[in-house]
């Protein structure tokens, strides 16, 4: 490490102002931080002395995102030998899975990251480290059989709309990668579907050229019966999205965020306590099979796990005072199953909470910071 320190020293100067790169000081400065930790703190207002720093905090995210990134390039070849009837061992399965996915992760960050730093240069802004977890988020959510040329679209369409004309990183009032998913579903819904394809090139004694298997949230809001049983859903054997299947990864990644602070907790616990109140409200009142379905089921099915740890708990667009992410977070869990059940034409409500309630967290912390301060004031004058 102290021969890429000292490389680094030898080239700072060309970076700075006055050197023959000076243009691409921002790119050298990005390169610069995600390396080492930066000497400098801010220039104005307080700031916090810590040794964990915007990138430190985006590497744990990405870190707790690995077992659901890893299972689901599992899936993809598990589910891919149930379509063409073949049988392979673990390595071969994921290996298949694996490079499915790899593209799918590289045109995600390389049209990010190439946007970002472009926003950069013509600002003269540092190069922050947000998109570190944007850019793994996005493939996680998207199906398998997505178009990469369609992932590019909507991982510019998230950078751009959802992030940079507010500001860049931390200015943001939506999840990007959220904004990457519900872009893709306005305006590709045949992909966002609910379907997931598995497709074979070649062929075999048992294969198949295409093979279309509906995810649980699809069967259930078609009135089919979910033909998959418990412990798949919450291992994660489904088709679904690429990192959504796994409870038990995504919880894994729950465990890592909050042992080290960076996921609120009181986020993800209020979300379960919200579409637990509403999924007990539609078995008392049920009328059709799927508001029938037990609350808890709710919870190993589509996205809402993943959702609820990983989108819910953005620090930038969440709520940021204690009692508001309690609200928050409920009204996100009784709102994702509200739509869920209630919108046939859209089985997954998870999405369209969180994306809703981003726009509403700061009127939330607004009204609690209001609510503090009228009653410091009444005991103040109760004590006067």
């Amino acid at each position: 490490m102290k021969a890429i320190r000292n490389l680094f020293d030898k080239a700072k100067p060309h970076f700075e102002k006055g050197g023959k790169f000076h243009m691409f000081k921002s790119v050298f400065g990005g390169m610069e931080t995600f390396m080492f930790v930066p000497n400098h703190t801010n220039k104005n207002g307080t700031h916090i002395r810590d040794y964990v720093d915007l990138k430190r905090t985006m590497v744990i995210v990405v870190l707790s995102l690995i077992p659901a990134l890893l299972f689901g390039m599992y899936n993809i070849g598990y589910q891919h030998n149930l379509a063409v009837g073949e049988t392979t061992d673990f390595w071969q399965t994921f290996f298949y899975g694996f490079i499915r996915v790899l593209p799918i992760i590289v045109v995600s960050y390389v049209t990010g990251l190439g946007i970002e730093f472009a926003a950069a240069q013509m600002r003269g802004h540092e190069i922050n480290e947000g998109f570190l977890v944007s850019g793994m988020l996005i493939p996680l959510v998207m199906p398998i059989n997505t178009p990469l040329w369609m992932i590019a679209v909507a991982t510019a369409f998230a950078v751009i709309f959802g992030k940079e004309v507010f500001g860049g990183t931390g200015m943001n009032i939506l999840n990007p990668a959220l904004t990457a998913r519900a872009f893709l579903f306005f305006a590709y819904p045949s992909f966002m579907s609910g379907d997931s394809v598995w497709t074979r090139i070649g062929a075999g004694s048992h294969a198949v050229d295409g093979y279309s298997g509906a995810t649980a949230m699809a069967q259930a809001a078609q009135g089919h019966p979910i033909t998959y049983s418990v412990s798949d859903m919450f291992f994660g054997f489904i088709p679904g999205s690429i990192g959504e299947t796994s409870t038990v990864a995504i919880l894994i990644g729950a465990a890592i965020l909050i042992w080290t602070g960076v996921g609120s907790w009181k986020i993800m616990l209020s979300a379960v306590l919200g579409g637990t109140v509403m999924g007990i409200l539609l078995n008392i009142f049920a009328v059709n099979a799927y508001m029938a379905i037990p609350f808890w089921e709710h919870f190993i099915m589509g996205g809402f796990a993943f959702g609820v740890v990983f989108m819910a708990t953005d620090p930038v667009s969440a709520a940021q005072t204690p009692k508001g992410k309690w609200i928050y977070g409920f009204l996100i869990g009784f709102l994702a199953i509200l739509i869920r059940v209630v919108n046939p034409a859209y089985p997954e409500g998870v999405m369209l909470a969180i994306l809703l309630m981003n726009v509403f967290a700061p009127l939330i912390d607004h009204y609690v910071v209001e609510g503090n301060i009228k009653r410091r004031m009444k005991r103040a004058t109760v004590k006067a």
